[in-house]
């Protein structure tokens, strides 16, 4: 069976938890320092916090940007639940927009149109990996006077304009989940250039604890510290960040040897009058941390059909990305929620398997299983 994602981690991952494990600090320590402090440099950010995981990284941006308790704050639908979720924690009410058919992310011109008098923040997400249009949406928040989050989850390695995901607005979001592009097992990160929302976040994470273990490690004097404000357990341990650094010491490799296989997929596909391909424009520099095709009307073959097809010959495969307003959590939003593109690329997408290392003779078989059921004649031609 050909897994639709695996996290790619060797012996040297292994073997720097076994290091850390054996130092006793296995937990918000100097490890996490380092991972942070390098993860800002590869992105290009002023500042880097490591957290428990990107869900939490989004819920403490939402806390640091000042969004509260009926505020509107308008993103995908068409995104991992989470993204909505971290919205409403804070007391926030999402506010869902249409995304772009060709590339799956957030319609500037719909989010445009649906900003009101309570609208305090866009938050952005750059879909499997592929960059949203940050300037525009950049744009849109000047002129509005809104904060701009971006949902980063996917985008490790992605770049914008020729800079890296991570350093072009103020709150940048990532996630290392096993179907990231690279993992700590799971785990997330902030990037700013704010050095006020860089203090706060740290404050957040650890309980609102004034003076860190570290310090207090370190300190030659007796310290005591303080509680400053309600904060969180968000902290990541020093085992996932010694993982992340070896992880990070390969990402633009991991990214170039991904976007090999996309490259693969896309030539072998692109003669396919029936399915539409990712659309990658000129400034956008995707980590395919996913690759989804879409069906269109006119293709001989159900979505679910496919999938289960494709299931049948070994090839694991996903379906497009959820539409949260459809999810049972959020049925109030059911009734009233129009998104006829979201709808339609969920229902009608489907995610083929792309991971490191993955063999020529699967990159092979999952194109040629693909080619026969959707293009029969002409593969068998």
């Amino acid at each position: 069976m050909i897994p639709i994602a695996k996290p790619y981690l060797t012996e040297e991952e292994a073997q720097a938890a076994y290091d850390t494990i054996l130092t006793g600090w296995i937990t918000q320590g100097p490890k996490v320092q380092e991972f942070e402090e390098k993860f800002a440099a590869h992105t290009g950010a002023k500042y880097a916090v490591a957290v428990s995981n990107c869900t939490t990284a989004l819920h403490l941006s939402m806390i640091v940007a000042g969004i509260g308790q009926g505020d509107e704050v308008i993103c995908p639908s068409m995104s991992y639940i989470a993204t909505a979720n971290a919205i409403k924690y804070v007391g926030a009410i999402p506010v869902f927009a249409e995304v772009q058919p060709n590339t799956y992310n957030l319609d500037p011109v719909d989010v445009e149109r649906r900003i009101t008098n309570r609208t305090k923040a866009i938050l952005v997400v750059h879909q499997i990996g592929m960059p949203a249009d940050i300037d525009a949406f950049k744009k849109i928040c000047k002129k509005h006077s809104l904060k701009l989050i971006e949902d980063a989850a996917c985008a490790a390695g992605s770049a914008y304009k020729g800079k890296k995901i991570g350093s072009h607005s103020e709150l940048v979001c990532f996630s290392f989940h096993p179907r990231k592009v690279i993992s700590t097992g799971d785990g997330g990160m902030v990037t700013t250039n704010r050095e006020d929302y860089y203090n706060r976040l740290k404050l957040l994470r650890q309980h609102g604890m004034s003076v860190n273990d570290r310090v207090r490690h370190e300190a030659n004097k007796v310290i005591f510290e303080d509680h400053v404000e309600v904060g969180y357990n968000y902290r990541m341990t020093d085992i996932q960040a010694s993982v992340g650094i070896k992880q990070l010491e390969k990402l633009d490799w991991i990214v170039e040897e991904r976007r090999k296989i996309a490259t693969t997929y896309n030539k072998a596909f692109k003669n396919i009058k029936s399915i539409r391909l990712p659309l990658e424009e000129d400034g956008y520099f995707s980590n395919y941390q996913s690759y989804s095709i879409y069906l269109k009307n006119s293709s001989s073959i159900a979505r679910n059909t496919l999938m289960q097809t494709l299931l049948d010959k070994g090839v694991t495969s996903r379906r497009g990305i959820m539409t949260t307003h459809r999810e049972s959590a959020y049925k109030d939003y059911k009734a009233h929620t129009k998104l006829p593109i979201s709808e339609d690329l969920q229902d009608n997408s489907i995610l083929l398997p792309l991971y490191i290392p993955m063999s020529e003779e699967q990159i092979n078989y999952v194109v040629e299983s693909f080619l026969e059921i959707v293009e029969p004649k002409v593969f068998n031609t």
